[in-house]
């Protein structure tokens, strides 16, 4: 591609709110170059949802700036311009079919997060944008009357707009290295400490070894700090080697991180049975040992929780899984119940951002118009995506506003 070109509108990242942007700007018939530093676009796209690509959630606007905690108002207006209902059918609009699974969550019907890059490479070929890949950008140099973007090999453009796409710091593999923050920086604006989000959390106490990869379905954790309920998520936990992970632990991460983060001691509490009020529960469990009072406890306990689980459970609460149900104490039916209800394990840290599906913080949203992502400090300079200091927990809200503050943002380039 020639060197210093001239466009109408520039974006920086090829993910999904730099691909909605670029496509929306072309689409008005503004000269529209998409600059990618990796050898294909969407890298981390397709690696999202395992693969499979969650590209939005069923939910209404409510549970969505929910969803978003603090700085979820700052969404609205681009979720006005275009939310989950829009997003399917521009998809569908371009041969995927779409299907809604638990949570509300939105996948392909296909499973395969290849068929929704393709639609959006698909956008952007008929909205004739000059796609530029293997372009890792050095330097954005903003003028009086236009704005240049100096690449590392030197090839430099010059336009009348920038936006600036570039992801957080989650997966680094995918080109996610925090350069958006460095260019904010340096064009005056501020960035919000850069945190990791929907990440897996360490705990001191390392579940048993049998636990590893283990998935418990439809369970609560609760985060307790200084031995107050701060938080807490229904749904599946993983015990991983180094603690816990999940979707309602990824979901919670961010509250620990902060809590963390002041100095507060932290403890995940998981109930492996929230559904049960606690005196109906301990009648069951009275019933259930006086029924097979000559059975291993560890025997008995599989009629409680998966088969996997029961041996290193017992172990875990401190009880002998080999113990006869009719040899155990009172205190010790008392530790048994109290655990199935308050399974405790104290966090020391959240995995690195690296690991982090999202970034918590960006470039702070005071500094954005809402209305069409412009910059409020440089002209002419917009922002979407993560970039931007909006996180929410999973089940496809972040990729919708990944979507949605790229369209608003390529309907003004």
């Amino acid at each position: 591609m020639p060197n210093n070109e001239i466009f109408d509108a520039i974006v920086i990242g090829g993910g999904p709110s730099g691909i909605m942007a670029a496509g929306k700007a072309g689409e008005r018939g503004r000269r529209t170059l998409l600059l990618e530093k990796n050898d294909l676009l969407g890298r981390k796209l397709l690696i999202s949802g395992k693969g499979r690509c969650n590209i939005t959630n069923a939910g209404d606007m409510d549970d969505y700036i929910q969803s978003f905690g603090d700085n979820g108002n700052f969404l609205r207006n681009a979720f006005s311009v275009i939310f989950n209902d829009e997003l399917m059918d521009f998809f569908r609009a371009r041969g995927v079919d779409l299907k809604v699974e638990r949570g509300k969550r939105v996948f392909p019907k296909s499973d395969r997060s290849k068929d929704i890059l393709r639609a959006l490479c698909g956008y952007l070929k008929d909205s004739r944008v000059t796609v530029c890949l293997n372009s890792d950008v050095a330097d954005v140099v903003c003028g009086d009357s236009a704005m240049k973007v100096i690449l590392s090999d030197g090839r430099e453009y010059t336009s009348s707009s920038v936006a600036v796409c570039t992801g957080g710091l989650s997966y680094p593999e995918t080109g996610s290295t925090g350069f958006g923050f460095e260019i904010a920086r340096k064009l005056r604006h501020r960035v919000i400490e850069p945190l990791p989000a929907l990440v897996p959390l360490v705990t001191e106490e390392k579940p048993p070894r049998d636990w590893q990869g283990i998935t418990l379905k439809n369970v609560e954790a609760s985060v307790v700090a200084d031995g107050r309920k701060a938080a807490k998520r229904f749904g599946d936990l993983i015990f991983t080697h180094f603690g816990l992970s999940g979707p309602i632990i990824l979901d919670l991460s961010g509250d620990v991180n902060d809590l963390l983060r002041s100095k507060r001691e932290v403890v995940i509490s998981v109930s492996l049975k929230p559904k049960v009020d606690k005196n109906e529960l301990e009648g069951r469990l009275f019933k259930l040992l006086s029924s097979q009072p000559n059975k291993v406890l560890k025997n008995a306990c599989k009629a409680l929780m998966p088969h996997r689980v029961a041996d290193g459970f017992l172990e875990f609460c401190g009880l002998s899984p080999n113990k006869k149900v009719n040899q155990m104490t009172k205190s010790e039916r008392r530790i048994l119940l109290d655990r199935l209800t308050d399974l405790r394990f104290r966090i020391v840290e959240t995995r690195p951002i690296s690991e982090a599906i999202i970034t918590r913080g960006g470039v702070d949203t005071k500094e954005i118009n809402p209305k069409t992502m412009e910059s409020k400090v440089v002209k002419n300079l917009f922002f979407a995506g993560e970039v931007i200091d909006v996180d929410a927990k999973t089940g496809g809200y972040n990729m919708q506003g990944a979507f949605s503050t790229g369209f608003v943002c390529g309907e003004h380039l």
